[in-house]
């Protein structure tokens, strides 16, 4: 089974100087919401974005999510790889889950699953 990146997020101090900093770089599309500015970078490319500000460490990162079958088994078997979890499985609102690893070199990555229909 492929595992594509399917997702894209851009942690910030000000959400809203970040969302006007790349909607004027790259005439990204932004979409405000309580808790994450959405981004939309080519209407016709499913890998969509976000921007947001947590409030807490980490302050400024970036990361890009991998579409996965099984959480736990990716965590499973970038741990024996010699990675590691930093982000246990979390459920979303939607019924999609995340989690984030830590490649060898420590390198975040975030892993997606989505719902199952």
């Amino acid at each position: 089974m492929p595992c594509p990146v399917v997702h894209f997020e851009i942690g910030c101090r000000d959400r809203d100087k970040s969302a006007s900093f790349y909607a004027h770089l790259f005439d990204w599309q932004m979409t405000p919401g309580d808790m994450a500015t959405q981004i939309q970078t080519d209407p016709g490319n499913p890998v969509t974005g976000h921007i947001v500000a947590l409030g807490h460490e980490p302050f400024h990162y970036t990361n890009f999510y991998v579409e996965v079958s099984d959480l736990a088994a990716y965590l499973a078997k970038a741990a024996a790889l010699g990675g590691s979890t930093l982000i246990p499985p979390i459920p979303l609102p939607n019924g999609d889950s995340f989690a984030w690893l830590s490649d060898p070199d420590g390198n975040t990555v975030g892993l997606l699953q989505r719902a199952k229909p």
